[in-house]
């Protein structure tokens, strides 16, 4: 009978065991080190939702093209992302530098990697998935968010698999994984097989940083409620109604760039509902170099301004590359006098209406106002869905 049984499990090509007490058989988990490394955190028989979460009908932008969100592969890139063993150290992770509980951001000025810091403020992390620009980093160097991710990887200060300077490689990487028993799981579960690439790791990660979404903040509740973003909104205060008015009207300027009617045109460069940066943006006004000396002028992009703050109010991070301004009233103040820098020939045409630098000539009830409106863009659920937290016990 016992032999019986066995060719049974062989056949269908499960496992065994015999409960001798109750004389029957069960089938041995198939996914031991998930199961071990991941208990209470991950089920492969119950994913997470991250391939049918709930978008907004007035959000039009969705650059999933290619490789669309699954439960399994944002599930293979929650672990990537959170596995400090994906630095040659130990020590680092992406999510060291793109923190939940900071919209996926850092407090810190300079990020902290394996051989030191980085050189650019880190960039939050929210509804990339539905940004009007497609390229990635302050300076738009990586075509895809596919190509982003392994980038820090493969950075000597990051994460240390450069191949320079004592370095190990990518394939040094890769070896190291495929040496751990989950990782050999979570991609045979994945992709059909245990063997592991940098394409494979590029549509992982991907896939778990578009999920990555915030849409339940008090905008998208009054967003709901109306036809477009010009209309007031319901739930708004009078404040916050006359701050996304300065928003979304462009200024009008005079002949030497002072603003003399109008509102104050962010939604030239953030257009609403997404927030996101215009692809055709160029340099801000800010060409200053973290941590160095000198003049930087090909920082373009930007993070959403969705949740720059948290919803009491508190900052997720410094602003701008080069996390020089502390608070909205500076980066207000900031946008309020354009200086045009010597050197600085990427400026924004947008900045410098006519020639010169743009003077919004704001009034503190306006800048209030504007504040009181960025901050009805913050939501509450991405700090703390436990499907966007570490899955390690």
């Amino acid at each position: 009978m016992k032999k019986v049984l066995l060719i049974i499990c062989l056949i269908f090509a499960s496992s065994c065991s015999k409960n001798d007490d109750a004389n029957n058989y069960v089938a041995i988990d198939p996914y031991p080190n998930i199961t071990t490394t991941f208990t209470g955190k991950i089920n492969v028989n119950k994913l997470d939702n991250y391939a049918s979460q709930t978008i907004p009908n007035y959000i039009t932008k969705d650059n999933t093209a290619g490789n669309p969100i699954t439960d399994k592969g944002a599930t293979l890139g929650r672990v990537l992302f959170y596995d400090k063993n994906l630095s040659s150290k130990n020590t680092i992770s992406c999510s060291s530098c793109h923190i939940q509980a900071n919209a996926f951001g850092d407090v810190a000025a300079a990020s902290t990697g394996v051989n030191g810091t980085t050189s650019r403020h880190s960039m939050r992390l929210i509804n990339t998935r539905f940004s009007n620009e497609n390229k990635f980093f302050w300076d738009e160097r990586a075509s895809t968010l596919e190509n982003q991710v392994t980038q820090p990887i493969q950075d000597h200060i990051e994460m240390g698999f450069s191949g320079t300077l004592g370095d190990g490689n990518f394939t040094a990487l890769i070896t190291k994984l495929q040496n751990i028993g989950y990782y050999k799981e979570l991609f045979k579960f994945v992709y059909g097989s245990e063997d592991i690439t940098e394409n494979k790791i590029q549509l992982a990660l991907s896939q778990f940083v578009r999920s990555i979404q915030s849409f339940d903040a008090k905008y998208d509740a009054g967003r709901a409620l109306v036809a477009n973003d010009n209309q007031q909104f319901p739930n708004f205060t009078a404040q916050e109604n006359q701050g996304k008015n300065l928003f979304l009207t462009p200024p009008v300027f005079d002949a030497t760039g002072n603003r003399i009617a109008g509102g104050v045109g962010c939604a030239g460069c953030h257009q609403a509902p997404e927030f996101s940066i215009d692809p055709n943006s160029r340099n801000n006004g800010i060409i200053g170099i973290l941590n160095g000396n000198g003049i930087d002028i090909t920082n373009t992009k930007s993070p959403s301004l969705r949740d720059l703050v948290k919803a009491d109010g508190s900052s997720n991070g410094a602003f701008m590359h080069t996390a020089n301004l502390n608070t909205l009233q500076n980066v207000i103040g900031h946008y309020g006098t354009i200086n045009l820098a010597p050197g600085n020939t990427n400026l924004d045409p947008r900045l410098r209406p006519n020639g010169f630098g743009q003077k919004l000539n704001l009034t503190a009830t306006e800048v209030d106002a504007l504040i009181a409106f960025v901050k009805t863009l913050t939501g509450t659920n991405v700090y703390v869905d436990a499907k966007w937290s570490t899955p390690f016990k």
